[in-house]
């Protein structure tokens, strides 16, 4: 596990030989010794994220967390799992690894917030053909790293070394997060017509959308090491792998203050497909397209022709997290206090049927 014992081929089995110079474990293709080294590599890592409510020291089978001791009196557990899709082909094409750990947090803990839940703690699974220790540890760093900024603690994972499984370099990433709230404080609870609809900004692409990134830089003629043309003092592959922002420190402190009545996390279906999730049915969200938009968004539907209908279904399009709000005036002083950048959306209506949204962008809103 990555916390407390981050293991190789399902909790580091021994190497299994035939005779003194028949059969072995690392002549199948598994290094057991890369795998401890990997633990060893990794322990501070995981031991920086602690947190209350984290129980016992490393090497266990299974993580304990109390959350008593992290301040719950009647708690109701959230749980989320996610992963970070082909950005990490781009991530193996070019050798920038630890965004994507950042991007694996950032996909389930902004998940938990958005039902009021405070991310307690996280584990990962990664997966490859071949163990590389330093590929490895700069995933698993930028996990800690992502997990430091959402507040949870990273307490296990498991690292499987699976040869013939992957082509040489590939791995994949998964992510499970663990959260909390008070039974009486869930999310989305109240959300009405007249309220308000206010948009996070995002940090790019974030997660989503990136088979049809790739198809658009490969119909470019691009290299990821080329001057990104909507970033010029960055090359193509550092641009767009800029990772995901994590919004949970900013909405916990929005729901601390009882100014939060609903939230969605903008990932794949764009706001069309994610911000009906936070409404009740007889509502719809109003919204007008007419927030900056990113150099990035421009470019990737100039270049790719991508409609604007289709740019919103697939892409954040510069809003990577939508609020509900009923005092839009006091949510916007505090997200812009805890570092936000915030965007009046529009607001939500009274209308027949499911929930649902309109968006209303402005003429050239997407030219470049």
């Amino acid at each position: 596990m990555t916390g407390p014992d981050h293991q190789t081929e399902h909790h580091r089995r021994p190497a299994v030989t035939a005779a003194a110079d028949g059969l072995s474990y690392h002549a199948s293709g598994v290094d057991i010794d890369a795998g401890d080294a990997l633990v060893e590599a990794i322990k501070p890592l995981a031991k920086a994220t602690g947190r209350a409510g984290v129980m016992g020291g490393l090497g266990g089978f299974g993580a304990l967390f109390d959350l008593k001791a992290a301040g719950f009196a009647d708690p109701v557990l959230v749980s989320t799992t996610d992963g970070v899709g082909t950005k990490l082909k781009i991530a193996i094409e070019t050798g920038l690894h630890g965004g994507v750990g950042i991007d694996l947090v950032a996909m389930c803990v902004n998940d938990l917030i958005v039902q009021g839940a405070e991310p307690l703690f996280f584990l990962d699974y990664f997966a490859t053909g071949h163990l590389s220790v330093d590929q490895a540890r700069q995933v698993i760093a930028g996990i800690a790293d992502g997990c430091r900024q959402a507040g949870c603690a990273l307490v296990g994972g498991e690292t499987a070394e699976m040869p013939g499984m992957y082509a040489a370099g590939d791995y994949d990433l998964a992510g499970f997060a663990v959260g909390a709230a008070e039974r009486t404080r869930l999310l989305p609870a109240g959300v009405a017509p007249g309220d308000a609809v206010l948009g996070l900004a995002s940090s790019g692409v974030h997660s989503n959308g990136f088979s049809l990134v790739r198809r658009v830089v490969s119909t470019a003629g691009l290299g990821w090491g080329d001057a990104a043309p909507f970033a010029p003092d960055q090359s193509l592959g550092q641009a767009l792998m800029t990772p995901t922002r994590i919004y949970a420190r900013a909405l916990l402190a929005l729901h601390r203050a009882g100014l939060l009545k609903g939230a969605a996390h903008i990932t794949g279906g764009g706001l069309p497909g994610n911000l009906p999730r936070a409404l009740p049915d007889g509502t719809r969200a109003a919204l007008r397209a007419d927030w900056p938009m990113p150099p990035v968004f421009r470019w990737l539907a100039a270049t790719g022709r991508v409609a604007p209908a289709e740019m919103l279904r697939v892409f954040n399009c510069g809003i990577g997290m939508a609020v509900i709000v009923s005092d839009a005036e006091a949510a916007t002083r505090l997200l812009h206090d805890q570092g936000e950048t915030v965007h009046p959306l529009g607001r939500i209506e009274a209308a027949p049927g499911s929930a649902s949204v309109t968006i209303d962008p402005p003429e050239g809103w997407l030219a470049p």
